[in-house]
């Protein structure tokens, strides 16, 4: 490959990699086509960015962002492919669930993330990942907890108009 050409691919890579907020890398090599496939689609529903990368050329991108990302270059090496997304916890319950859909499979595996901030490098992060709630479900958490107060109190004042109705109902048919 030409150097200019080079160049051209660690730029559009660099500024592919700005418009997503959370970095995967994994190891999909050995799939098969029919799986291979099976993992874009499921990717797509998603909303995960997949694309197989050139391990120099990757590492060069990422040496152009403001973002130190030197942790990941150790497990930049053999077949690499890097999961890209927006939501935090989607790339990691991507490897998970596709996984787990066939239990033969081992692949794909991750090697290392950037998510909140945060580096994570090897396989047995994977669990944690998932857990890594995103923005949605901790707004919807701390939603559910300020809306809990308010929900008993409006069910309690609704039942004690119930009460209420009740006795004035009982009152009124004793007098009839």
């Amino acid at each position: 490959m030409r150097k200019e050409l080079k160049d051209q691919h660690i730029e559009a890579l660099s500024e592919e990699l700005k418009g997503y907020a959370h970095l995967y890398i994994a190891d999909i090599g050995g799939l098969n086509s029919v799986q291979t496939s099976k993992l874009r689609a499921l990717a797509f529903r998603r909303e995960v960015k997949i694309e197989v990368v050139k391990n120099t050329l990757l590492i060069k991108a990422l040496e152009k962002l403001d973002v130190d990302y030197s942790p990941l270059f150790p497990v930049i090496k053999g077949e690499t492919a890097i999961m890209l997304s927006q939501t935090n916890n989607a790339p990691a319950k991507l490897i998970k669930d596709f996984r787990a859909s066939d239990k033969n499979l081992q692949k794909p595996v991750l090697k290392g993330a950037y998510v909140e901030e945060s580096f994570y490098i090897g396989a047995e992060h994977l669990d944690a990942l998932v857990n890594i709630k995103s923005k949605n479900e901790l707004i919807a958490d701390v939603m559910a907890a300020l809306m809990a107060p308010m929900h008993n109190v409006i069910s309690q004042a609704q039942s004690g108009a119930n009460n209420i109705t009740g006795i004035l109902k009982t009152l009124e048919e004793r007098n009839a």
